[in-house]
């Protein structure tokens, strides 16, 4: 199995987590999807969200795969009037990652993450490895002091 960037940084932080592999469809990258494939609760596969805020400029939301980012809450909490989704062709730049594969830690640039509140219900929760078909199972503690993110209500 391939070692991504993502899995070496918690590594070197002596982060315990695991990873689960599953066959990717191009037509269809939903959380649901990957939930499915890799016999885990939806509730418990977090997708990775790229915005833009006013003020602030790129930021990230971790968000449950059964939920839908509310973009009025991320703005309040992220300290902008307004946030939205930046383009798709945007991400990789930004990121380092492609759309599917985007994972919250080990992003090319430090961005602010802020992860939806329900993520410490759970002893561990599924984010991307930083590839498609990859997902890492972490403790949502340890993901949030991997990437110093922000608990929050955001859905």
């Amino acid at each position: 199995m391939t070692k991504t960037n993502a899995a070496r940084i918690l590594d070197s932080f002596g982060i315990k987590y695991g990873l689960a592999a599953y066959d990717v469809d191009e037509m269809d990258l939903s959380a649901a999807t990957v939930a499915l494939k890799i016999g885990a609760d939806i509730e418990t596969v977090y997708k990775t969200l790229v915005l833009r805020g006013d003020k602030t400029g790129v930021l990230v939301a971790v968000i449950p795969g059964n939920k839908e980012l509310d973009l009025k809450k991320a703005a309040k909490i992220s300290g902008n009037k307004s946030v939205e989704m930046v383009a798709m062709k945007e991400i990789l730049e930004l990121t380092g990652y492609i759309r599917g594969g985007c994972s919250p830690v080990g992003m090319k640039k430090k961005y602010p993450v802020f992860i939806h509140e329900e993520c410490i219900l759970y002893d561990y929760i599924y984010v991307s490895a930083g590839m498609r078909g990859l997902q890492m199972k972490i403790n949502p503690d340890d993901l949030i002091a991997v990437t110093k993110a922000t608990v929050s209500d955001l859905t």
